[in-house]
């Protein structure tokens, strides 16, 4: 069957995006993009909880923040209409990598490539993280696939999340994070603050840093999000999340909508279905509910300061 175009799959609002039907796919563009997330962290100063390294959703795919290379600033994007990786330069340099069935490990050697004609000099560590059994990406020759039109939904549920996340965001006076996309994890998050610290986060995240969770995680927090399914999580299935650091009492039995939702006891996070979305007769009205309900629940029982912090 051929692929769909990016004309029919920007025309449904809320794609459908089963994990088991692009899973090869899914686990490749996770790797590129971790190749992608490792530059921004090496080409830019590290923010507050390491924002500067989140890729952007854009309306052509995912990019990074503008970075660094000597008194250059460098963008490096995914564009999923074209289906092209594009770096360009401040000095009007562009160079681009196509993206196609193609490894790890090829495509880590076409960027490292791209970076030389560019005379950017940048030096990343090659062990993917956050994932299962990883594999370095010069020998990683185990996940090829790539095919345009799940690629191409999952880059519009990132738009479509993005947007109405964007509107629960505005809510908020306090310390937020943008909405943006976390490249070890695969997924888009939004974060609010109470302006308190946290306790110290335990660590233990497989393969990541317990330096990177406690800068993560330094002060308390409310996260809602979308992410695929899979990877160390049971959810085998898209969907929303939302969850506490740290977690108050009281989380599990707190009531939250849309009906559809709920506290799953596994991840300690609140869970809605993508596909109850998706079968929503307003998806947008179904991710606001949800995203306000858990802050609700998750503010008041953590004693969050709600009259200065909220519009």
């Amino acid at each position: 069957m051929p692929s769909r175009t990016t004309e029919a799959v920007s025309s449904e609002t809320w794609p459908a995006l089963p994990l088991e039907g692009w899973k090869d796919t899914y686990a490749t563009l996770h790797m590129w993009t971790q190749v992608v997330g490792k530059l921004a962290l090496e080409l830019s100063p590290l923010t507050n909880h390491y924002w500067n390294t989140a890729l952007q959703v854009t309306s052509r795919g995912l990019a990074t923040l503008p970075l660094t290379a000597d008194h250059r600033s460098v963008t490096i994007s995914f564009d999923f209409v074209a289906h092209q990786l594009v770096l360009e330069c401040s000095d009007g340099k562009r160079t681009t990598v196509s993206l196609e069935p193609r490894s790890v490990a090829e495509f880590y050697r076409l960027v490292t490539a791209a970076l030389t004609r560019l005379d950017i000099p940048a030096r990343i560590w090659t062990m993917p993280v956050e994932v299962p059994n990883p594999i370095r990406f010069e020998a990683d020759t185990t996940h090829r696939s790539y095919e345009p039109a799940p690629v191409q939904a999952c880059w519009q549920v990132l738009v479509q999340t993005k947007r109405v996340l964007e509107q629960f965001r505005s809510r908020f006076l306090g310390k937020t994070s943008p909405v943006h996309f976390w490249w070890g994890s695969f997924d888009l998050a939004h974060t609010r603050f109470s302006g308190r610290p946290a306790p110290r986060h335990p660590g233990g995240i497989p393969n990541l840093s317990d330096t990177v969770t406690r800068e993560a995680y330094s002060h308390e927090c409310i996260s809602v999000g979308w992410w695929p399914g899979g990877g160390f999580s049971p959810i085998l299935e898209p969907a929303f999340y939302a969850y506490a650091y740290p977690e108050p009492a009281g989380c599990p039995d707190a009531v939250i909508a849309p009906a559809a939702a709920g506290y799953d006891m596994r991840m300690h996070e609140w869970i809605l279905p993508y596909e109850a979305v998706q079968r929503a007769a307003d998806p947008d009205a179904a991710v606001l509910a949800f995203a306000q309900s858990t802050y609700d629940a998750a503010a008041n029982l953590g004693g969050w300061q709600r009259a200065l912090l909220e519009r």
